[in-house]
């Protein structure tokens, strides 16, 4: 079981990142505890999909720069995922079905850069 993924995001990007994963994807934010809290950065909660679910920890990193090609990858209804994150403004980029064959999934980034994969569940 995985209890949390961790990114990092630059400093000041907080409310950005909000928008983003509470609004486009509709994730709880999670407080920080308050000895982390004042390193800046913000955790969501990552509905599971017929599992636990899991956190997603966004910290900040002084010399920020986005992972353009690692990422983590999140099991939801693509299809819903994808309208959200789209009408949001955020480009969807569809996978080609033939990579991994039977696995429906599309590649977005966040609003600092960094790159996210979502699969079907």
């Amino acid at each position: 079981m995985l209890h949390h993924v961790q990114i990092a995001a630059p400093a000041g990007s907080e409310d950005r990142l909000r928008a983003f994963y509470t609004g486009a994807l509709g994730w709880r934010e999670l407080a920080k505890p308050p000895l982390l809290a004042v390193r800046g950065g913000c955790w969501f909660q990552v509905p599971g999909r017929g599992g636990p679910d899991a956190e997603l920890h966004v910290g900040i990193e002084e010399d920020f720069r986005p992972a353009r090609k690692a990422h983590p990858a999140f099991v939801v209804d693509v299809d819903e995922t994808a309208a959200r994150v789209e009408a949001a403004g955020h480009e969807v980029r569809w996978a080609d079905p033939a990579e991994i064959p039977g696995l429906r999934r599309f590649h977005t980034d966040d609003p600092v850069g960094n790159r996210l994969e979502f699969l079907a569940g």
